[in-house]
């Protein structure tokens, strides 16, 4: 269960074995990432929008944004979880003073820990539900749109930043 908000992301998931398909990706994007140098990962394609940096930065801080809504609601929260504001926390984080090595690392580091946190849980966790940003999700459902919106902005770099 998810908002419908979320369903573009969601339809980029076909896998079933949603804990393996984390860990592969994470994997591959990290693979992927340590090949672009400091000079590409300040590219941005039009003056308004993200720098490869500030995409990278952002899609990591939305995963520990999941991930945590998923502890939450697994852990058996009945308060409404807050929605987030994307730019005003990219702005904040100031992601392009940081080098592409640092932002690897992070990305990495949070991803074991979101692979390790989804591999704890029982299938009754799996399975519960609360509300984020005002809206019904469980936790099977965060975990699938944990991955769609990094495969969604992994095609925008590759699309529009030629990554």
């Amino acid at each position: 269960m998810f908002p419908a908000s979320y369903q573009r992301y969601v339809d980029l998931v076909p896998e079933s074995d949603i804990v393996a398909a984390l860990d592969e990706q994470g994997r591959k994007t990290a693979s992927l990432l340590r090949s672009i140098d400091d000079e590409k990962a300040s590219f941005r394609y039009a003056p308004d929008k993200w720098s490869v940096k500030g995409v990278v930065g952002h899609f990591t801080d939305a995963e520990r944004i999941f991930t945590y809504r998923a502890l939450a609601i697994a852990r058996g929260e009945k308060k409404s979880l807050p929605g987030y504001d994307e730019n005003a926390y990219a702005t904040a984080a100031d992601f392009d003073r940081r080098s592409m090595r640092n932002l690897v690392d992070d990305y990495e580091a949070v991803r074991r820990s979101t692979v390790a946190f989804f591999k704890s849980l029982s299938e009754e966790a799996w399975s519960r539900s609360g509300v984020a940003n005002d809206a019904a999700v469980d936790v099977r459902g965060l975990a699938y749109i944990t991955i769609g919106h990094e495969r969604h902005h992994l095609r925008v770099l590759r699309d529009r930043y030629g990554v």
